[in-house]
């Protein structure tokens, strides 16, 4: 047995696209779209896990769009994806610069969640041991659900 991806179902590609590659530094790694099943399908990993020679079982997210509108409700059972990150505050820093709410901050230097256009939870955590404690995370509260 070996893993090979976790779908999450999202309502707008692009949004989905911004948010995954664009702020949280996801890679594309292949996208089939299906007319027939009216759906597009797109894989993303992390920098350095993206599929080739050695490596072609990195582990994936594949993002399903539906082309016909759904509403496919909060999704709480689902739990959250995790990433770990070389700076907990600057990935933090970089989300919140574009327009993501930091729901839970890195007032500890190493865990923080954020949600997902589509409400998914996204863990962030610090790469290696946790970093000093600073500002303004230290102050910040929670912001809704994590």
């Amino acid at each position: 047995m070996r893993y090979l991806h976790t779908m999450v179902r999202v309502t707008s590609l692009e949004h989905s696209l911004a948010f995954y590659c664009g702020l949280l530094g996801l890679v594309e790694t292949r996208r089939i779209a299906n007319p027939i099943g009216r759906f597009t399908l797109v894989f993303l990993a992390a920098p350095g896990d993206e599929p080739r020679a050695g490596a072609e079982n990195a582990p994936l997210i594949e993002l399903t769009h539906n082309w016909d509108p759904e509403d496919y409700g909060a999704g709480r059972n689902f739990g959250h994806l995790a990433f770990e990150v070389d700076d907990i505050y600057a990935a933090c820093a970089r989300l919140a610069e574009g327009g993501v709410a930091i729901n839970r901050p890195p007032r500890d230097g190493r865990m923080a969640f954020v949600r997902s256009p589509d409400g998914i939870s996204i863990e962030l955590l610090q790469k290696g041991a946790s970093l000093p404690k600073a500002e303004p995370w230290v102050s910040m509260e929670n912001t809704g659900t994590w």
